[in-house]
């Protein structure tokens, strides 16, 4: 699978975090020291970014809150469970169409091999 270099980038972030803490922890810790990364990295993110559902021209305000927003080209949504299931990519493809944006990566932190956790989309 090719990967672009944005997302490269934001994978070489995860890895570093990965590296250093390795599996276990809670997803929340794992996304402050990857928004410590991208910072290091200077890529620009919101961190819990909200996302508003539109829905028969009404903006409704649901609660749904990306992970991350990388350079407003790419979804980030980590995770820290046993196994990726289809629900978590669901949700992944679900956020970027209502984001209206067409590349995601889902990293899930609790694996031995990062690689083995991680899931590119493009839609």
């Amino acid at each position: 699978m090719e990967f672009d270099e944005l997302s490269r980038r934001v994978i070489g972030c995860a890895l570093a975090v990965h590296r250093h803490l390795g599996p276990g922890l809670l997803e929340s810790v794992y996304e402050q020291c990857l928004a410590h990364e991208l910072t290091l990295e200077k890529i620009g993110f919101k961190i819990q970014a909200p996302l508003p559902v539109h829905y028969k021209s009404v903006r409704l305000e649901c609660g749904f809150r990306l992970d991350f927003m990388v350079e407003n080209d790419l979804i980030l949504e980590l995770k820290t469970v046993e196994e990726l299931k289809g629900i978590h990519e669901a949700q992944l493809l679900t956020y970027m169409r209502l984001a209206g944006i067409n590349k995601g990566l889902l990293i899930n932190f609790n694996v031995q091999r990062l690689k083995d956790g991680i899931r590119r989309r493009v839609i």
